[in-house]
């Protein structure tokens, strides 16, 4: 009696060789970078296998799995779920292929917090940690950084941990890792959609520099340039304020998209030098010599003129003259303060 086995084999002419070789023929070219469909083959204490149509499954280790901490496999994958899964490096010693689906989150998140930049929008997130140069927030999962002197609060930073801030962006720098957020501007937006150019407002002296002083006016700073102080030359704003002063002042403009107050007491002087001689004189005619002010824009924007005063366009603040409050908050000493977005808590 013939072998039918050997038969077969023999009819068919068959080998393990040539289904080797097919296989090799058919396989699909993988590599590192592509986002492919892949199915969980089986979950592993530490990881999990997936079948992506390769010779031998691949792996995605726990730490590749999300954006996210995650502490048990489960908590993201299933058995025989089928997703996306991101080729991180290429085939090993054993011809194994390692994935991330974190890399994939990571993209998208990025591309969301552009999206949310270029809209100007105003997000919230809770705090989560805070160091030496300010506090630690989750946007879309990626690592976010209030600097200091753009959380406006007067709590201190460790009491902020696990509250809720409006924020807005200042910077989103995916090469570097750097997104950078304002408490203080999304802040100073809301509050101006409450203010008016021409307004008088009473403040507080919270700061001053060469350059002027920052007024505390209901929790948002403005700034009083050195020029719009007095029509007449000062030499420094300490000659004329001291921090917590209570000053009366009036609003000269209002730039929501740098989150900017600027603030004028010059416009206010009835007589020029008079915030330097007689500032209880100033502050009794604020309200009437706000209200000529505020004539003079209506007529200037209607295009009329009026010979009795001179409106005077307020002073536009150079960027030289006003440090950017990152690059003084986060000096290249301590970049390492700022956690890489990519970076797992």
């Amino acid at each position: 009696m013939v072998n039918q086995k050997s038969t077969a084999t023999a009819e068919i002419g068959f080998t393990h060789e040539d289904f080797a070789a097919l296989l090799d023929k058919y396989d699909y070219h993988f590599s590192p970078g592509d986002i492919v469909p892949g199915t969980v083959f089986s979950i592993e204490p530490r990881g999990a296998l997936i079948d992506i149509g390769a010779k031998t499954a691949a792996y995605i280790p726990i730490q590749e799995m999300s954006i996210n901490r995650v502490d048990a496999p489960e908590e993201v994958l299933q058995s025989n779920e089928t997703r996306e899964f991101f080729i991180l490096t290429d085939e090993n010693e054993d011809g194994q292929l390692t994935l991330s689906i974190r890399r994939i989150e990571y993209m998208r998140a990025w591309e969301r917090v552009r999206q949310l930049q270029a809209e100007d929008a105003t997000v919230r997130s809770g705090v989560f940690a805070t160091n030496r140069g300010g506090a630690l927030v989750r946007i879309e999962g990626l690592r976010g950084f209030i600097p200091g002197s753009h959380i406006s609060t007067r709590k201190p930073k460790e009491d902020l941990v696990g509250e809720e801030l409006p924020l807005k962006f200042l910077e989103v720098d995916e090469e570097r890792n750097r997104l950078v957020l304002s408490h203080r501007r999304a802040l100073v937006e809301r509050k101006m959609n409450r203010l008016e150019v021409g307004e008088v407002v009473i403040g507080t002296v919270r700061g001053i520099k060469p350059y002027g002083a920052f007024i505390d006016i209901g929790g948002v700073s403005g700034l009083l340039h050195i020029s719009e102080i007095s029509h007449e030359h000062i030499d420094t704003p300490h000659s004329v304020f001291n921090v917590n002063d209570e000053v009366k002042v009036m609003i000269i403009d209002l730039d929501a998209e740098r989150g900017r107050i600027s603030l004028s007491t010059k416009q206010l002087e009835p007589e020029p030098g008079d915030m330097i001689k007689n500032r209880d004189l100033v502050y009794d005619k604020a309200e009437e010599m706000a209200a000529k002010y505020r004539e003079q824009l209506l007529a200037k924007a209607q295009g009329a003129a009026i010979p009795s005063m001179t409106l005077e366009e307020p002073v536009v603040v150079i960027e030289e003259e006003i440090p950017s409050a990152i690059e003084e908050e986060i000096p290249a000493a301590i970049e390492e303060e700022i956690p890489s977005a990519s970076e797992e808590e």
